[in-house]
């Protein structure tokens, strides 16, 4: 962020000059949102905020339409900046406070607010993120984004747009905050720069734009350089700490981000912050997380998915009238937005044609984010994403829950999320349809041009290709069709030939990328050279070992650079522009180069031929032909150099050394030998190039057969995995059937148990074997104040009613003896209960616990009592009768011996 300009100048204007100077220069923004227990916040953040800051401030609360608050003579008595409420139109100036009106929305445009009606006049609000959005896209780096106490999650969304920008994000810690909602989504959507407590924050602020570069200051060479180096260098601790390669990212948005990071932690050269990277690991992590940072939201660009509704996929199942199953790509998918949004609009168009035939999407999103790809795999989204998706959309495609939105099944179904590098690994291939939206776009020219004819191959024909609205296919016009409309679609041209294949991401990466520090340097990769360096590289060898006429071609005859004049050898050829060597060869070159351009090429050795006889305008010429392959510089490294000698003809020597009648007939035995010497070495050649051809293709014939059997065998794998896959899928389906009976069988036995105990209207405690409660009645809760929240706790620790102090020690007696213990214990209120405590056996005769019942005997002891009154009052009334008892029994004795006596008397007298 760009501090405020020094105002002191070797001769002061005056005052009002100096202030509408410092107006004018460039300030940061800073936004801060709040909502339930903001007020408090507000206060201690603009109270310890320094009234000379150079910052202007816009507060943005979730308000009552119909609210008419005080809100700016509160905040004026905290701050000595002036503090006023937001009129459409209002230029924003430093140390001043603009909040919010009521039941409005707010937008800046060139450093001017504007005021907005709201888009539903009730309902769920988001002025904060429709502000921050806004001051992203306005103020770019000088954007600054404060989440204070609130509920909900407004506010999550324009922070991404903010970080997107390069500006910086500052959370209050959810614990110092009234409401944590707020500040705990922006922290747990890792967007949060710095977080601490509110009266913090200003200083935090302060510190943070005190050590960011003043953009508007002139580069000096020397700091240019050193900051490149530093660049450099952290560019190499990301790819040693992280393993991707950042080298071909657009240099002035790495130098943005981190530029950030250095101001965040007050780091005053790039030098220093490369020290802390080195070491704090942690910061390394940090800095490629923001690195990837990428605004994404469900259906941007609304055009777009409209084209795409209507136009695009009915044509692509029109091409598709037997059915089957399209596949699309999204690389760079960030959380996921762009994904479900495309598999939602495609079920919507499925949905609105009802094809007789069956279609289905399966959509590859991609990301280098680990943690980006966790979160659109869970697929839960803040409840604020109801700005971007239509209320209908929500109801059928995604399901509430209580802090957001998740997708439903059926469209969670049809995207496949996965880490990808798209500058190092394979592509997908086979496509339908590819959106790479708002990726190229941080991308350096020289890998676009590399990554669109990617796209052309990964794409099938016909397929189509979706691009940001910044973004377009540049050079590559000749593969992609613009689609008709202002989006940007483009449909794959199949028409065009090209002439070279596409180049695979192995290929995409530098010759300094492609060496590790830990693993060793890899072969190296040539380069595209700029003409200077290429000019100067190739004089300089040709003034070391030659000085004839010389051509440098690639390792495909291509000439890159021609030294001297080439003319007496080479021509263009006739019909389209050809700078090959081989095409531009003069009559009797052709043949002589390409068998010493292959040789050359294929072993790696320097191939001289000598007086080759070359077709001139008048007649013929004799030169030596060397064709050397270069190794060295690096910088040319599979480059191959032709040198064209020029000898004088060997007639005229032979001619000079002969004297007689018969120097005729020797000059021509002399020249058709050195020519029938030339065919043989010629034929020589030709014989070993083809003797190596054929090695190589039987060779090559033998790995491919090896592969195809190979690839036979890994089918018949595949088609028996297949099977076993489709026989495992049946049986888990059975068990899975047979599970939910015995989830359902185990869930009425548990009811029933449930209901049993309570109808016994027996209290019953279950404890383990640490006297831990496990499980109880209803009824134990009026003997021990039991709540469900006690499973677990010790039954010491509770509360009772029993007058039983013994419980512990007869507890683990019974688990000591496994002999069941009874007794009768009274409660503090008068009742009585009979304690039986036995152990607990499981099914497999382990004992695992105790179960104490409680059993009511309060009426039996009262009835007990009453009968127990009862007896000894008549045990009073059986002793007073006790003596009459005695005394009838004795006289009735009497009588029955009187009697005997009598009927003995009686009997004798008969006698």
């Amino acid at each position: 962020m760009p501090r405020t300009p020094p105002r002191t100048r070797p001769h002061p204007p005056p005052a009002n000059a100096a202030a509408e100077a410092a107006a004018q220069a460039p300030f940061p923004i800073v936004g801060i949102g709040a909502s339930a227990g903001g007020l408090e916040a507000l206060e201690l953040v603009l109270g310890h905020m320094p009234p000379a800051c150079g910052l202007a401030f816009v507060v943005i609360q979730h308000l009552d339409p119909a609210y008419k608050g005080i809100m700016v003579e509160l905040l004026q008595r905290t701050t000595a900046m002036p503090v006023v409420q937001i009129a459409d139109g209002m230029k924003v100036e430093p140390e001043h406070v603009y909040v919010i009106p009521p039941n409005r929305d707010v937008s800046i445009l060139h450093g001017v607010l504007y005021l907005l009606e709201p888009a539903a006049p009730r309902g769920l609000r988001l002025p904060i993120d429709y502000f921050f959005r806004a001051l992203a896209d306005d103020q770019q780096e000088r954007s600054i984004g404060v989440i204070l106490s609130g509920m909900g999650s407004d506010g999550t969304l324009g922070l991404r747009a903010i970080k997107e920008k390069a500006g910086a994000v500052f959370v209050q810690s959810p614990a110092s905050a009234k409401f944590d909602g707020m500040p705990r989504s922006a922290i747990e959507a890792g967007l949060a720069d710095l977080i601490a407590p509110a009266e913090e924050l200003p200083d935090r602020i302060i510190a943070y734009l005190q050590h960011l570069p003043a953009p508007l200051r002139a580069p000096d060479p020397v700091q240019a350089d050193t900051d490149q180096s530093g660049l450099d260098k952290v560019l190499l601790l990301l790819r040693a700490h992280t393993g991707h390669d950042f080298s071909l990212y657009k240099k002035s948005t790495l130098y943005r981000r981190i530029e950030r990071r250095r101001g965040l932690h007050q780091l005053p050269r790039i030098a220093d912050y490369v020290r802390y990277l080195r070491e704090n690991p942690h910061e390394t992590e940090l800095l490629f997380k923001e690195l990837l940072i990428g605004v994404t939201r469900f259906f941007r660009d609304p055009a777009v998915w409209e084209q795409l509704q209507t136009e695009v996929i009915p044509a692509l199942l029109a091409a598709h009238p037997d059915g089957g199953t399209l596949r699309a790509w999204t690389p760079g998918c960030s959380t996921g937005e762009e994904a479900y949004s495309l598999a939602i609009v495609f079920r919507e168009a499925l949905q609105r044609l009802d094809p007789a035939a069956h279609y289905a999407l399966q959509i590859f999103a991609t990301d280098l984010d680990h943690d980006a790809i966790d979160k659109a795999r869970a697929g839960v989204y803040p409840a604020n994403i109801a700005a971007d998706v239509a209320e209908d959309r929500l109801r059928r495609f995604f399901v509430q829950e209580e802090r957001g939105y998740r997708v439903g099944k059926e469209i969670r179904e049809m995207v496949i999320f996965a880490p990808h590098n798209l500058v190092m690994d394979p592509p997908f291939t086979k496509l339908d349809l590819l959106s790479c939206r708002n990726l190229l776009i941080y991308l350096e020219a020289e890998l676009q041009k590399k990554l669109l004819p990617l796209f052309h191959y990964s794409l099938n024909p016909g397929g189509i290709l979706m691009l940001g609205s910044a973004e377009t296919v540049g050079d590559a016009a000749a593969l992609f069709m613009p689609r008709p409309g202002r989006t940007r679609l483009y449909q794959r041209r199949d028409k065009e030939m090209r002439a070279a294949l596409a180049e695979f991401p192995s290929a995409f990466v530098r010759q300094h990328a492609r060496t590790d520090p830990v693993a060793g340097s890899a072969p190296p990769v040539q380069t595209p050279l700029s003409a200077p360096n290429l000019k100067a590289l190739t004089e300089s060898l040709l003034l070391q070992h030659y000085c004839p006429a010389a051509v440098l071609t690639n390792d495909k005859g291509d000439i890159v650079y021609v030294n001297g004049k080439t003319g007496r050898y080479l021509e263009p050829a006739a019909g389209k522009a050809n700078l090959n060597v081989f095409a531009m060869a003069r009559e009797g070159l052709s043949s002589a180069l390409d068998a010493a351009f292959a040789k050359a090429v294929r072993h790696k050795v320097t191939v001289l031929l000598k007086a080759v006889p070359v077709g001139t305008e008048g007649g013929t010429q004799f030169i030596d032909l060397t064709v050397h392959p270069l190794a060295e510089p690096a910088a040319l490294l599979g480059m191959v150099l032709i040198v064209f000698a020029n000898i004088a003809p060997p007639a005229a020597a032979n001619a000079s050394e002969q004297s007689g009648p018969s120097a005729d007939d020797h000059l021509r035995l002399a020249a058709v030998a050195d020519q029938l010497k030339q065919c043989r070495d010629e034929l020589q050649i030709t014989r070993e190039e083809m003797q190596s051809s054929q090695e190589e293709l039987k060779s090559a014939n033998e790995e491919l057969q090896s592969t195809n059997e190979e690839l036979q065998s890994t089918n018949e794998e595949l088609t028996t995995s297949k099977e076993e896959m489709q026989s495992m899928n049946e049986e888990l389906q059975t068990v899975n059937h047979e599970l939910q009976a015995k989830v359902d069988e185990l869930s009425q036995a548990g009811d029933d148990m449930k209901n049993l105990l309570n109808s016994t209207d027996i209290a019953t405690l279950f404890l383990d074997d640490e006297l831990k409660v496990r499980r109880f009645t209803t009824q134990t809760t009026s003997i021990i104040k039991l709540i469900p929240g006690d499973a677990g706790r010790p039954v010491t620790d509770l509360v009772t009613e029993l007058d039983y102090p013994t419980l512990a020690e007869d507890v683990h007696e019974v688990l000591r003896s496994l002999i069941f213990h009874e007794r009768q214990v009274p409660t503090r209120d008068g009742r009585w209960f009979t304690v039986r405590i036995m152990p607990y056996r499981t099914q497999d005769n382990r004992i695992d616990g105790v179960v104490i019942t409680f059993i009511d005997i309060s009426m039996t002891r009262a009835q007990e009592e009453t009968l127990r009154e009862a007896l000894s009052a008549l045990r009073g009334r059986f002793a007073a009768q006790t003596g009459e008892l005695d005394r009838a029994r004795a006289l009735e004795l009497a009588l029955k011996k009187a009697q005997a006596i009598l009927e003995k008397r009686l009997t004798s007298q008969k006698t």
